[in-house]
């Protein structure tokens, strides 16, 4: 069995929260010159757990300054994964993808990344490819340090989740997991996943809290994002 990360690694994302809190007052750095640009791809980013969408806002727009078209996930406060929030996600994906007339490229933080997945699970023929970012998609469900959070805030517990989908199931489309072994919140093994459970998994020396609001973390996973797109397309 996968443990969780220890108390020290939890401890030490703590000042990470600030980046957090800072995102939707960050300016996005331009992409360095020579950087893989992408014309438009829409991009549909989902936060995690006890976040929302001024979270990721950094996250999206340094996707935007790289030539993607970031949207939100319309999440304020994403307490668990639940039929109605699930619901509003595809909504939201189906809005995009009617809107851009092209598939969209998911990319989810921690929970988010949970999903994203399942999003592309059920409909592959609107999803161009999965990105998670330190996401618990494989093995041990509690090897994390946030699941007696889960437990509190709903009323199902993550051994017992209230939708069917099975979120270690690869979508059929193109999946590549951000993991890192300095992730405070999340097991890298779960994070990284199994053969047969990602196309591809990247390492990244990241604290959990940074993937989506640390201006360096950020230029990295854009990089990532637009090189996984181009091998594909």
């Amino acid at each position: 069995m996968t443990g969780a990360p220890s108390f020290s690694l939890g401890l030490r994302e703590i000042p990470y929260l600030a980046h957090v809190w800072a995102s939707p007052f960050r300016k996005a750095r331009q992409p360095v010159q020579g950087a893989p640009r992408i014309d438009g791809q829409p991009v549909l980013v989902v936060p995690g757990l006890l976040s929302g969408d001024r979270a990721t806002s950094l996250l999206r727009r340094s996707l935007d300054a790289a030539g993607f078209r970031a949207y939100g996930s319309t999440f304020r406060f994403l307490r668990g994964v639940t039929p109605q929030a699930m619901e509003r996600s595809e909504e939201r994906l189906t809005d995009i993808v009617e809107r851009e007339g092209r598939k969209a490229v998911l990319i989810g933080w921690s929970l988010g990344g949970l999903y994203s997945r399942v999003l592309a699970q059920r409909h592959p023929d609107k999803v161009a490819m999965v990105v998670t970012l330190g996401s618990p998609f494989s093995g041990d469900r509690r090897a994390n340090n946030a699941w007696r959070i889960y437990h509190a805030l709903n009323d199902h517990s993550v051994d017992a989740p209230s939708v069917a989908d099975d979120p270690s199931i690869k979508p059929p489309v193109h999946t590549v997991a951000v993991w890192s072994p300095i992730d405070g919140v999340i097991a890298p093994q779960c994070a990284c996943g199994e053969q047969g459970e990602r196309d591809v998994a990247i390492e990244m020396r990241a604290r959990h809290m940074a993937f989506g609001a640390h201006p360096k973390t950020i230029e990295q996973i854009v990089e990532i994002v637009a090189g996984q797109l181009a091998r594909i397309s």
